[in-house]
């Protein structure tokens, strides 16, 4: 229905008044959003935590198409903790059909606040069948939010904006991010530092490895900025778990630079921080969630004063097939999920987690890849890593490529889970952590993807 009404009906029809206005060979953007706030009592972290019982703050997905002679490309972020498997597959093709472009060209992340939704179909439809119902989403709000994206990016395109240059900042971030790796008395290693940490010694250990710096890629008519896309990697919460739905420190540092440039449409997207929280700098206080904002909100009034400009006049786009070896060991084959996930004794959070990896093992097997997107824009690329990318991709990226402003975004297909770098395999991390369903390995056909993207090879 979506694909007929739109990509067959509204793209073609703009196009064609693109063509008479003659705007046919220049580049313009369409601004879209809608609230994707969910009900009470609906599931947040896929059940992990309580459930929905207060709205804090209101959810949105915010996007934007990039409208030129090639098909066109949509970026988007949600105010969602995750989106996987068939679920992620959905959102992109609704997008697809709505801009009238292909699924590859939607690059589509959630900026994964906890107190938020995780949405995965064919979860909740094993959790349906065991006698689960909506412990993991609500199937018909998850379609009901589809839809009423979709429909705000079909309408965007009919006012879309002229667009001369794209632009690119940064400015470190002070005091918000640190690694979860911390080296423990023995000179042991572990990853003890969550998002909120209470452990005061834990807080005071060195920062560990992250990317300081947040990175504002902008687009421009003439002096007008357009829109503008922040990206830093760090875990968005400051606290959670208690049932309010809220967009947390990153969507108030949002919120409150939209308000201050109406005219200027702000994304957020959340950068590769699996192993990244603001542990060390917030003890789980609710007072620490206006200081996180504000944070986060300077580094990107610092990175806009720093933009440079370049005329936009020709976007490349690229899309590299991944395959990721998923987990087997115990516990985590498939025998074993079936098993917990049919076992009334288990907690319901233990069942939603093996439906989430039969889910995950489904979609392997079928052969279906993970596409990781880049768009280049000359002297700029963005690009999408999946699931909780540790940071170090994020890292490897900018190395591989010191020629150009890298901006990379997490979170795109989330199937997999945690994806550890070689270090923290080797340091034990997936043997300790249930959230994640990819092998030891992982590593190795993350950077070669990589490269390919961002190379073009």
């Amino acid at each position: 229905m979506i694909r007929s009404r739109y990509s067959l009906v509204v793209f073609p029809i703009l196009a064609l008044f693109l063509a008479r206005a003659g705007f046919a060979q220049e580049f313009r953007l369409a601004r879209f959003q809608a609230d994707v706030t969910a009900p009470i009592g609906h599931a947040l972290m896929g059940g992990g935590i309580a459930a929905a019982s207060e709205i804090i703050d209101p959810l949105y997905c915010k996007g934007v198409v990039l409208l030129g002679p090639d098909p066109p490309t949509v970026i988007a972020s949600i105010d969602w903790c995750e989106i996987r498997n068939d679920a992620y597959d959905r959102w992109r093709e609704a997008l697809a059909a709505a801009a009238g472009t292909s699924r590859e060209r939607v690059l589509f992340s959630s900026i994964h606040q906890h107190d938020t939704p995780i949405a995965d179909l064919e979860a909740q439809k094993l959790l349906y069948e065991a006698g689960l119902e909506h412990s993991l989403c609500d199937a018909a709000f998850h379609e009901t939010c589809v839809l009423k994206v979709a429909k705000a990016l079909s309408e965007s395109l009919l006012t879309s904006v002229p667009i001369s240059h794209y632009g690119f900042g940064q400015a470190e971030v002070e005091q918000v991010a640190s690694n979860r790796r911390v080296l423990l008395p023995g000179g042991k290693v572990g990853f003890p530092r969550n998002s909120a940490t209470a452990d005061p010694e834990i807080r005071a250990a060195d920062v560990g490895t992250i990317d300081p710096f947040l990175k504002v890629l902008s687009f421009w008519n003439g002096e007008q900025p357009v829109a503008g896309l922040s990206a830093y990697a760090v875990h968005p919460m400051s606290f959670y778990g208690k049932g309010g739905i809220t967009y947390d420190f990153v969507g108030m540092a949002r919120e409150k630079l939209q308000k201050e440039t109406p005219d200027t449409f702000q994304i957020y997207l959340s950068g590769c921080s699996g192993d990244v929280t603001a542990g060390k700098y917030n003890d789980g206080s609710p007072d620490n969630r206006p200081i996180l904002a504000d944070r986060v909100y300077q580094a990107m009034k610092k990175a806009w004063e720093a933009t440079e400009k370049h005329p936009l006049e020709d976007v490349d786009f690229r899309s590299v097939e991944m395959f990721l070896p998923p987990r087997a060991s115990q516990g985590f084959t498939i025998e074993a999920m079936e098993e917990r996930l049919k076992d009334p004794e288990q907690t319901s959070f233990n069942r939603n987690l093996a439906a989430m990896g039969l889910s995950w093992r489904k979609r392997v097997d079928s052969g279906q890849p993970i596409d990781v997107p880049v768009i280049d824009f000359g002297k700029a690329q963005y690009l999408l890593m999946p699931a909780e990318s540790f940071v170090q991709y994020q890292l490897e990226a900018q190395k591989i490529r010191p020629d150009y402003f890298v901006m990379v975004a997490g979170y795109g297909e989330c199937g997999p889970g945690y994806i550890p770098s070689f270090q923290a395999t080797g340091e034990g991390f997936i043997d300790t952590h249930t959230w994640c369903w990819v092998a030891p390995g992982s590593d190795k056909p993350m950077i070669e993807t990589l490269r390919k993207a961002l190379l073009g090879d």
